[in-house]
């Protein structure tokens, strides 16, 4: 069981008998009457986001949640494939499931499909990312490492802030956490 002291950005919670993830919180102490938390929720089966407001009494369980490492495959009209790397049997997960993350998905990329009472629900992206610069304004003489950023494409469409001396085709490292550039990627 959690208490709402526990609340953390991604924490998964069972609430009204379905699996939530954390996507915001605040506490909040009046000036009268108890503290309470203010959270964004966000359910991972249908997608709808919430507004719900906790006290620290209330006590929430832990959703019966599975993760089984995948690779995504490919996608089509009904959505997106991942197969699982052990048994070879393939899932699709629809585009509502895993918007937040279409960004960071490219083909081969092994992830973490989440299962909740043995359907596939979501995903569970790793740290970083390699993404390849698809275009990016050009370099120009004098540009340093240090001193502003400039916005690059990258091959999923993600649009990230990138040092001036990054060029199209480059490969870089991409945090899935913040959707922040870390480094260039040496081949």
């Amino acid at each position: 069981m959690y208490s709402p002291s526990d609340f953390r950005k991604g924490l998964k919670i069972e609430f009204k008998g379905e699996p939530y993830s954390i996507v915001d919180y605040q506490h909040v102490k009046p000036g009268k009457g108890g503290a309470f938390i203010r959270t964004k929720i966000k359910n991972m089966i249908t997608g709808r986001v919430l507004d719900e407001t906790f006290r620290n009494q209330d006590k929430l369980g832990r959703p019966d949640l599975e993760q089984k490492n995948m690779q995504y495959l490919y996608r089509d009209q009904d959505g997106y494939c991942f197969m699982d790397n052990e048994t070879y049997e393939q899932v699709i997960l629809t585009e509502d499931q895993i918007k937040d993350y279409l960004g960071y998905l490219h083909e081969n990329l092994t992830v973490d499909v989440v299962y909740f009472n043995g359907k596939p629900v979501g995903l569970e992206l790793p740290t970083t990312v390699n993404l390849t610069v698809l275009e990016t304004e050009p370099n120009v003489k004098g540009d340093t490492a240090s001193g502003g950023s400039k916005p690059a494409k990258m091959e999923t469409g993600l649009v990230v802030q990138v040092p001036f001396f990054i060029a199209e085709g480059d490969l870089l490292k991409i945090d899935t956490r913040s959707g922040e550039y870390l480094e260039r990627v040496k081949d």
